[in-house]
């Protein structure tokens, strides 16, 4: 479903504001035109198949005795937790602003992604030093049994993973299940291997090297998302937006003298935010022309809520916000 709202408002009474002189008039542009999807079906059925083929691994690991199996449900398990924080943050980023949340809860979005990428690295890091920990005494494995179950594993995983597919590119809360789900994919593909290689040489360190393997490339595919995130959470300007190219374009509209107090950032994993002044001598562009603004913004970069202010620069108290390094 797409939603899409335009505004543009003046103030009932021009006057003084953050340093400006009466007569600057101030208005806003805003433009939302994004799709939002819902998967709380994809999120529902992934937790419950996950959690059932925990019980089972677990168990099935306790019985062989195999840490890849063990540490694959306890990743499962940290992954189900994933699940569940970015289903809140999925349910909490559509709560309507409040007095307090003026823009909703859109944020819990980026919070749940980092919090995805941190358990993701933990887990990991807890079942590489579990495995190397064994390296001097390895217990005995049935190879057969590993493989089977976590063959069962990569279809439970797999198929999970299939269910945030299409949403991955435009929503980084659903790439963190996304990853999370293709990470256990991955181990337990490793644990097919290992199982397989165990049944032939009757090697018990090749679990405990799949593990330390599955773990290393889990944290190189993980590292990408937890920098996004930090960089989200902090207000950093989102991915693929060029915040030079931006300035560019508002420098160059009709009528635009100068443009200062740029900002950029995400104001949850889908949805990004400007507010800019522009410096108009030639006074306000009209409600119109603020819209066009806003939409061209929305259409070339992906920035969907714009506010934008109009100065006219035609007095000596210049605005407090103009220096580059005032925010």
């Amino acid at each position: 479903m797409t939603q899409s709202d335009l505004h543009s408002d003046h103030p009932p009474a021009p006057g003084p504001a953050h340093g400006r002189s009466p007569g600057h008039k101030h208005v806003h542009g805003h433009s939302h035109s994004h799709r939002r999807t819902d998967y709380h079906r994809a999120f529902a059925i992934g937790i419950g198949l996950n959690v059932a083929y925990i019980v089972a691994e677990a168990a099935a690991g306790l019985l062989v005795g195999s840490l890849a199996l063990l540490a694959d449900a306890g990743h499962n398990l940290g992954d189900v937790l994933g699940l569940a924080l970015a289903w809140g943050a999925a349910v909490l980023a559509r709560r309507t602003p409040s007095h307090r949340f003026t823009y909703g809860l859109r944020s819990s979005s980026i919070l749940a992604a980092l919090a995805n990428a941190i358990i993701l690295l933990v887990v990991t890091g807890g079942l590489a030093w579990e495995a190397v920990s064994r390296f001097a005494h390895p217990t005995p494995v049935e190879g057969g049994v590993m493989a089977w179950i976590a063959g069962i594993g990569i279809l439970v995983n797999g198929g999970t993973a299939l269910l945030f597919l299409r949403g991955r590119e435009r929503d980084l809360n659903i790439r963190g299940a996304f990853l999370h789900m293709m990470a256990d994919a991955l181990v337990s593909a490793g644990v097919v291997a290992a199982g397989i290689a165990i049944a032939i040489t009757g090697l018990a360190r090749i679990d405990l090297l799949v593990t330390l393997l599955v773990c290393a490339v889990i944290v190189y595919g993980t590292w990408d998302l937890m920098k996004e995130a930090i960089n989200l959470a902090l207000d950093a300007v989102p991915e693929g937006i060029d915040p030079a190219a931006v300035r560019s374009h508002l420098a160059r509209l009709p009528g635009v003298a100068a443009i200062h107090d740029l900002h950029i950032w995400g104001m949850s994993t889908t949805e990004t935010a400007l507010t800019c002044h522009l410096v108009m001598p030639q006074g306000h562009p009209g409600d119109a022309m603020l819209t066009r603004i806003a939409r061209d913004l929305e259409h070339r970069f992906g920035i969907h809520h714009a506010t934008l202010q109009i100065e006219l620069g035609d007095s000596a108290e210049i605005c407090v916000l103009t220096p580059e390094t005032v925010v």
